[in-house]
């Protein structure tokens, strides 16, 4: 059973697994010192043996995102002032801002696969 899965196994599923059983599967590759490895890099190692690629945000509006950044920016600028000024209502109102529009470029990506 766990051959069948290995076959149709994505970057997600292995990650999903203990890091027992990933040194378990490192085993099978000869390679000693799994014990000092950590989750992440038995998990890269795997995948690199396995041929299973890590996936990539990706952006579908990339113009969108171009433009939120760029506000970003100005932001940041503004919150810089807000603190040389020690101005505390525009130093929140614009991290706030900063926030609110980061959360919005996480929500416009999703994971390749």
């Amino acid at each position: 059973m766990q051959a069948m899965q290995e076959v149709s196994m994505d970057w997600h599923e292995l990650s999903k697994i203990k890091v027992n059983d990933l040194r378990e599967m490192a085993k099978e590759y000869n390679v000693k010192g799994t014990s000092g490895m950590s989750k992440d890099q038995l998990v890269r190692f795997l995948a690199e043996k396995k041929g299973i690629e890590k996936p990539k945000l990706v952006v579908d509006n990339e113009a969108e995102k171009v433009k939120i950044k760029a506000r970003i920016r100005e932001l940041k600028a503004a919150r810089q002032a807000a603190l040389e000024a020690k101005n505390r209502q525009e130093l929140k109102k614009s991290r706030r801002q900063i926030h609110h529009l980061k959360r919005g470029i996480r929500k416009m990506g999703h994971l390749s696969r």
